[in-house]
């Protein structure tokens, strides 16, 4: 009788084996599957700018007579075949993304070419020389004029940098930002951009240098220095684009774009805005966007 016991226990047990055995495989499946869901939520959402996109799963409904490891392998297998497909999105949207940043950033590129092409083309003057026949050059001479040394600051503008104080916190890097974002609001754009470049430069993986590079690309805007804002504006962006400031850079970014009448680059700027960050889109810089798009035209 005993024996019987016995092995009517261990057919029970080997009966069972199986469906455990496939729990436990499909439940390092969703482990797993989640995992890699999140890694590729945080390149889509940067910063968390977007909530994490939980499962929106729900769990069939089993008959009465279904036992608990049948129900818990459906539920499983559900969960399984929504992450899969939520992975497959995902994935598809960074791919997107991608695309988008490779093609703003060639547009940039050519921009960036265009205008130092006008710069040097600007700086080259033509003075025909007027001498006998002679001696004369068979080409009209060229007369490359170096752009002129800035001029030297009055002694009024030098006492007033100088009365701006200069913070002494012993942190080298929120001193030197907190200098350059004083000279910004007082607008002295000239001292507060080599302020903010020697802070970047000597700090340039610093937890808040998103914020040192942003205000160093609005220090040159608000100069009237479009060109060299829309260099800083985007390298902010793609070297950090979980940093801080990032959202902010790609605003500047479309309102520089747009101070060179590259109306359709801001636009685009605009919209990877919106994608790359739609809390933070439709949150505290809804408003801005909005006029930032208005005045670029954007459809």
């Amino acid at each position: 009788m005993h024996f019987r016991l016995i092995m009517i226990s261990c057919a029970a047990l080997a009966v069972s084996t199986p469906s455990i055995a496939q729990d436990a495989n499909i439940d390092g499946r969703v482990g797993k599957l989640e995992k890699e869901m999140r890694a590729v939520q945080r390149q889509v959402f940067p910063n968390g700018a977007g909530k994490f996109v939980e499962p929106e799963i729900q769990s069939p409904t089993a008959p009465k007579t279904t036992s608990a490891s049948t129900t818990a392998t459906a539920d499983l297998t559900a969960r399984v075949d929504a992450l899969e497909a939520q992975l497959a999105m995902l994935t598809g949207q960074v791919e997107l993304q991608g695309n988008s940043m490779r093609g703003l950033e060639g547009r940039l590129k050519a921009i960036e070419t265009q205008l130092a092409t006008q710069q040097t083309t600007s700086a080259e003057v033509v003075n025909p020389v007027s001498i006998p026949i002679a001696t004369a050059s068979p080409k009209p001479a060229v007369a490359v004029v170096k752009p002129a040394a800035p001029a030297k600051p009055s002694a009024a503008r030098v006492a007033a940098v100088a009365a701006i104080e200069r913070p002494a916190t012993g942190d080298t890097f929120e001193d030197g930002y907190n200098y350059g974002y004083r000279l910004w609001e007082a607008k002295f754009f000239p001292e507060s951009q080599a302020t903010l470049e020697e802070v970047v430069a000597k700090n340039p993986k610093h937890k808040r240098a998103s914020f040192a590079r942003n205000l160093l690309g609005r220090a040159w805007l608000d100069d009237s220095k479009p060109a060299t804002a829309v260099k800083v504006f985007y390298d902010n962006y793609k070297a950090d684009p979980r940093g801080e400031r990032a959202p902010e850079s790609l605003f500047f970014l479309g309102s520089a774009l747009t101070d060179l009448g590259k109306t359709a680059e801001a636009c685009e700027a605009y919209g990877e805005l919106a994608k790359a960050y739609p809390d933070v889109a439709t949150g505290r810089l809804a408003d801005r966007i909005a006029s930032g798009r208005t005045r670029a035209k954007c459809k």
